[in-house]
């Protein structure tokens, strides 16, 4: 399948109804990454991540960063996959099993990635066009994946009454891209996006809002994909991140903390901060361990 095919299918967003269906794009994705670049670009700072250029059907776009420790390769996909498909079936089962656990995190960024990296080769005037389509897919795949393992999960519209002296005086709409539900009633919610660029700050107001106006303590989690961009000119690219240390800090001591923030690709800070690594943690994480607490 060659680079202009696998964009027509990353545009449309009617070809991603199952798990079974990212994984058969992603694989095409690195069979063609495989032989049919221009280029592949080393970071020049933060080294293992790699920028794919692509050739003249491309217009000879550089991608978005991609985590060599985290991107699985062609040859290593079909093991993954059997893998990773196994994990779903066993969640429960797998806790002390890392390799397994590392599987999740890998085989979730790469597939989506998969996504993110071939609209990359858009022309710049579809660039906004992509990214919508990117998100839109990622909450898709979160879904799926929630729902594989048992989880009452869908996204929508939480109406919430506002009372005064016991009357309602009117509702307010919020709009949630996860919900999770267990008999009927709302266990826990659930935002995703691709990073936390310009979004971190709603989440934990919207907990905050949610919880005071229901008077509940109702979980509230964010799942991002990663945190990084790419910067400087070619062929010198690096990468940059854009999580806002302070903004998480200050929201989750003065504010509320949020019920749980998970990444496919973690910050090296988010690992040795002792706020952040209290705070932040590995997307097996919360399906291995925290959704069974929520749902409690």
């Amino acid at each position: 399948m060659n680079l202009l095919q696998l964009v027509e299918w990353g545009k449309d967003k009617s070809r991603f109804q199952t798990i079974e269906d990212y994984s058969a794009f992603c694989e095409e994705y690195l069979s063609f990454i495989f032989d049919g670049l221009q280029a592949v670009i080393v970071s020049q700072n933060e080294n293992h991540y790699r920028f794919f250029q692509y050739r003249a059907e491309g217009n000879y776009n550089v991608s978005r960063p991609i985590n060599s420790n985290l991107m699985i390769s062609a040859d290593n996909f079909q093991d993954a996959k059997a893998n990773f498909y196994y994990t779903l079936r066993h969640i429960r089962e797998i806790q002390d099993n890392n390799e397994l656990r590392q599987t999740i995190n890998k085989f979730v960024y790469t597939c989506q990635q998969a996504i993110g990296a071939a609209l990359d080769a858009l022309p710049a005037g579809e660039s906004n066009k992509a990214r919508k389509i990117n998100g839109d897919l990622f909450e898709r795949y979160v879904r799926l994946v929630l729902r594989n393992i048992g989880i009452d999960v869908h996204d929508g519209v939480v109406s919430v009454p506002v009372t005064v002296d016991n009357e309602e005086l009117f509702k307010m709409a919020y709009q949630h891209d996860l919900i999770v539900e267990k008999r009927g009633q709302v266990r826990a919610i659930g935002s995703v996006k691709t990073s936390s660029k310009d979004r971190l700050d709603k989440i934990f107001i919207d907990k905050f809002l949610y919880n005071r106006l229901t008077n509940s303590t109702t979980p509230h989690f964010a799942i991002f994909l990663n945190d990084v961009q790419r910067k400087g000119k070619e062929p010198h690219f690096g990468i940059n991140t854009t999580f806002l240390t302070g903004h998480f800090k200050g929201y989750t001591i003065k504010l509320n903390p949020l019920d749980g923030v998970y990444y496919c690709d973690l910050r090296p800070n988010m690992l040795t901060d002792r706020i952040l690594s209290e705070q932040i943690h590995s997307l097996d994480v919360l399906l291995t361990e925290d959704i069974w607490k929520f749902i409690e």
